[in-house]
């Protein structure tokens, strides 16, 4: 196995940002793994790709926590190795907390961050044997500071920078990386996809999902992120901004939220 080609397994692949991954990453000189839970629509994906013979598909739930090891197995026997996992797999949310049932939340917080938890500790032992590894995990400007209708969302994606953080600390020794990816509003399917306080898809856009980043600049943007091992980085619009006053005052960005009505 040529180890100056590199594999990158990528969850979430299906749609949006994790399909387009993968048809950037096919015109270069790397090796794929795709994973999300529908294989006809990974097919889909591949089939949009270049260089059919460098992708491998790896259909399986990122809820399904106890099989983590077992998918790690697998995407280890399609090449050998695996260099960079994108942890991209997530759904967001629209709907108020009084709104809200419990079971929203814990779909939530099992899909968005014990899923990635999941996977990335049962790949943990292989980056440290072969003393390298990167994580790269699609968070949100939402992931540093709140929103309205998207509490469980914001909730799991604090929860993801907290782990991460962790897990850079204590495996930098191994030359392990962490990129935390915090998009903003990115023209993809999130939004038709998010789950509304009874649990059902909200299958509708919204204007600023919409009018969000090409998805095509955004995927663009962050592997260049990868590409720099950075530590964090938003991509975003005026939205970013967010990041950024969060740091300056917690009161200011409330009001600026508050005032901006954003569903």
């Amino acid at each position: 196995m040529d180890k100056s080609i590199q594999v990158v397994w990528i969850t979430g692949a299906s749609s949006g940002i994790g399909a387009e991954l993968a048809r950037q990453y096919s015109t270069q000189n790397v090796n794929l793994i795709l994973s999300a839970r529908r294989m006809a629509v990974l097919l889909e994906v591949k089939e949009s790709c270049m260089g059919h013979s460098k992708i491998e598909i790896l259909p399986f739930d990122i809820n399904d926590f106890d099989s983590a090891p077992n998918q790690v197995e697998k995407a280890l026997s399609f090449f050998g190795r695996v260099d960079v996992l994108i942890n991209n797999a997530g759904i967001s949310q629209r709907s108020l907390i009084l709104d809200s049932k419990f079971e929203v939340f814990k779909k939530i917080i099992e899909i968005d961050y014990l899923g990635t938890v999941a996977l990335s500790r049962a790949i943990l032992p292989h980056f440290i044997s072969q003393q390298s590894g990167h994580y790269v995990v699609v968070s949100s400007v939402m992931g540093k500071f709140g929103s309205p209708y998207r509490s469980g969302y914001c909730g799991a994606k604090h929860a993801l920078h907290g782990f991460f953080d962790v897990m850079r600390m204590e495996h930098q020794k191994d030359n392990v990386y962490v990129t935390m990816v915090c998009p903003g509003f990115v023209a993809t399917p999130i939004a038709l996809n998010s789950i509304q306080g009874d649990g059902t898809a909200l299958g509708i856009d919204d204007e600023a999902t919409r009018k969000g980043l090409d998805v095509t600049y955004f995927v663009r943007k962050m592997i260049h992120a990868i590409d720099q091992k950075k530590w964090e980085v938003s991509i975003g619009g005026k939205e970013k901004l967010g990041v950024f006053l969060k740091r300056l005052s917690n009161k200011l960005v409330h009001n600026v939220v508050i005032r901006s009505r954003v569903r």
